[in-house]
């Protein structure tokens, strides 16, 4: 009898232990401190989608705020103005600085995907070509 005091105790605890596990949990990918976010009472916040052939690549050009990239899919090679190269592979982040002359390539043999986030002051063309 001393024994179903317990036994009720520990199955009352079951669901709420089975519950938490199922919460999902952010997996930290990037986190960095950068420069040249827009400070203005707004901000427009645009996601978007790329695919690049192997081979190709993305203009020359500059952008007005930091880009985040995120790789789903390839591998991304950025070649930024008096800077060293960077690759960022699949599942793996980097953040593209503003002001800064800058290409992407695929240089693998796969078709590359990336998730692109760009906050900036609203209306703000997303990159600027340089010619």
């Amino acid at each position: 009898m001393r024994c179903l005091p317990l036994a009720a105790c520990v199955l009352a605890s079951l669901p709420a232990a089975a519950q938490t596990e199922r919460l999902a949990r952010p997996e930290l990918v990037l986190k960095t401190v950068i420069p040249g976010m827009p400070t203005g009472l707004q901000q427009e916040i645009r996601v978007m989608t790329a695919m690049i052939k192997p081979g190709d690549r993305t203009p020359f050009h500059t952008h007005r705020f930091p880009v985040t990239v995120h790789v789903v899919e390839g591998a991304f090679t950025l070649e930024m103005q008096g800077r060293t190269a960077v690759t960022v592979k699949a599942g793996e982040s980097l953040v593209e600085p503003p002001n800064v002359k800058m290409t992407g390539y695929n240089r693998g043999n796969e078709m590359l995907k990336v998730v692109i986030f760009y906050v900036s002051e609203p209306d703000t063309p997303f990159l600027d070509p340089v010619r």
